[in-house]
């Protein structure tokens, strides 16, 4: 999926040295329960995930060609269970949680075997 962020998990006890090195580069720093937003000088912003649940996402990670970039990047189901948990916290803004439902929507879509992996409540607002 497109994006114009990028999505960290890095292990809890070298977070403060990435946020401090991402300073240090330029970027500035906005913390959040679980998380700390980064923004640079270009449109594109860094998430850095620090919730438990995203601890085991690197050992599924899979290889993808990221324009000309070979990286590891979240597993399909790995990236449907962030998008269900982040339209499932009430604490999001609505319309963040409406982009959260698109974007598991266009992952059904787009790979229908991901559907089996949709909770019943998440599955009955998925037009698919």
């Amino acid at each position: 999926m497109a994006t114009a962020d990028v999505d960290l998990v890095i292990a809890l006890e070298q977070v403060k040295d990435a946020v401090k090195a991402l300073c240090a580069a330029g970027f500035k720093a906005k913390k959040f329960k679980g998380s700390v937003n980064l923004k640079g000088r270009s449109k594109v912003s860094v998430q850095i995930s620090a919730e438990e649940v995203y601890r085991e996402f690197p050992a599924r990670s899979v290889p993808a060609d990221i324009h000309g970039i070979l990286m590891r990047v979240a597993s399909l189901a790995d990236t449907l269970q962030g998008k269900i948990l982040a339209y499932r916290d009430a604490e999001r803004r609505a319309s963040k949680r409406q982009k959260d439902l698109t974007d598991i929507t266009r992952l059904v879509e787009a790979h229908p075997k991901l559907k089996k992996l949709l909770p019943a409540d998440v599955a009955k607002k998925i037009p698919v």
